[in-house]
């Protein structure tokens, strides 16, 4: 902040030196002197021709004409007098230059400025993983492990040791800290979602039995609480429940600020949920419902090779115009290409979305290496134009590839 003020300081005597002089300089200049010796020369032809008049020798109408051309004059004179005025008024120019503006400017940012802003921050901790290197952090876990079994009963110490074993990814060793802490204290909502988040990996990914037991409890305590409810979807479509599931992932995205990768992530659970949910196709012949779709889909030649059987074939309907959503879909194993399909009502994906309902429909069919229900790039795909719903016979040729 000291050399902050210093180099304003000399900033603004450069200033005030380049402005000042020539302002202070300005005296009274021969003009202004002249017109003033003027002035007086006038007072006296003013005096003389009131002498005339009272003596005789000038009448009225001659006096009045003198008058005038003197007061003329006057009025000349008076307006060269005002050099020395400018002069006066430069002088106290100069006065506020020098001391009103740096007083104002001081004032003004003591008000409006930020001080702080010309201080150097002072050097933050390294916070690990950033500064810190992977030896380091190690280090430091393990010497707040070390503490927490000198000192056992700190319900924060095993908090933050729980999720730092999280963050290395070592969940076993999380999964402990985090039995301490619940031991210890009253349990929160959130604390239970992060023990049976670590369990449920130290268990291979599986969310049933305990990490079940606490996502419920969890639950209990706060219904609101994000991590529970999609830790709680998860575990329903483990179950086989994707409407369960879907509803848990709805009302946490719901909640989630929108647009936020939070709310995004929910939204790819609750299609692939949809997808899960949706019928695996038996070869039935196809539904008897007037608006119902159906067709063969194939791969063009030039992108056979980059199919493999594991691959998933999704076939969907979508509204033409409004949302993106599907309104109906199917998904069937690559392996079974070229194959027929049939999409009506009992195919939806939401109740509120329904094939029946809308007058025109884009229909496609896309291959996805990663069985995700989103288009991913690198996917194999084709659609239709617009139609009308109730068509047969449709030929969906993949043919094409995801940016």
């Amino acid at each position: 902040m000291t050399l902050f003020a210093v180099l304003a300081a000399l900033l603004l005597a450069l200033a005030l030196a380049w402005l000042l002089p020539p302002l202070l300089r300005r005296g009274p200049t021969p003009e202004s002197t002249r017109a003033g010796a003027n002035l007086a020369v006038l007072r006296e032809q003013r005096a003389q021709i009131d002498a005339e008049l009272a003596a005789g020798r000038l009448d009225a109408e001659q006096h009045r004409a003198g008058l005038a051309e003197i007061e003329r004059r006057v009025l000349d004179e008076e307006a060269a007098a005002e050099a020395p005025v400018a002069a006066g008024r430069a002088g106290r120019t100069a006065l506020v230059l020098g001391l009103g503006v740096p007083l104002l400017a001081a004032g003004l940012y003591a008000q409006l400025g930020e001080p702080g802003a010309v201080v150097p921050p002072a050097p933050a901790a390294a916070a690990p993983g950033m500064a810190a290197s992977a030896a380091e952090v190690e280090a430091l876990v393990a010497a707040l492990a070390q503490r927490m079994e000198a000192q056992p009963g700190d319900p924060e110490g095993w908090r933050l040791l729980g999720r730092s074993y999280s963050a290395m990814e070592r969940y076993e060793d999380a999964a402990r800290a985090y039995a301490r802490l619940i031991a210890l204290a009253p349990p929160s909502a959130q604390d239970l979602a992060d023990y049976a988040d670590v369990l449920a990996v130290a268990q291979g990914n599986r969310a049933e039995g305990e990490p079940t037991r606490l996502i419920e409890q969890a639950l209990t305590l706060d219904p609101n609480n994000l991590k529970a409810l999609a830790i709680a979807g998860g575990a329903a479509l483990q179950r086989g429940d994707a409407a369960a599931a879907a509803g848990y992932w709805r009302r946490a995205q719901s909640l989630a600020p929108p647009g936020s990768p939070f709310a995004e992530a929910m939204a790819r659970s609750i299609e692939n949920a949809a997808v899960s949910a949706a019928p695996a196709d038996s070869g039935a012949a196809p539904a008897a419902a007037a608006r119902a779709l159906s067709g063969r889909v194939s791969v063009a030649p030039a992108l056979a090779a980059r199919v493999a059987p594991t691959d998933t074939v999704f076939v969907f309907a979508r509204a033409a115009e409004g949302p993106r959503m599907p309104l109906a879909i199917r998904r069937f194993p690559a392996s079974a290409l070229p194959l027929d399909f049939t999409l009506d009502d009992a195919t939806a994906m939401s109740p509120e979305l329904k094939l029946s309902r809308v007058d025109r429909v884009v229909v496609g069919a896309r291959i996805s290496k990663s069985g995700d229900a989103l288009p991913r790039s690198g996917d194999l795909l084709t659609q239709t134009e617009p139609l009308a719903p109730g068509r047969a016979g449709l030929e969906l040729v993949i043919d094409r590839v995801q940016p």
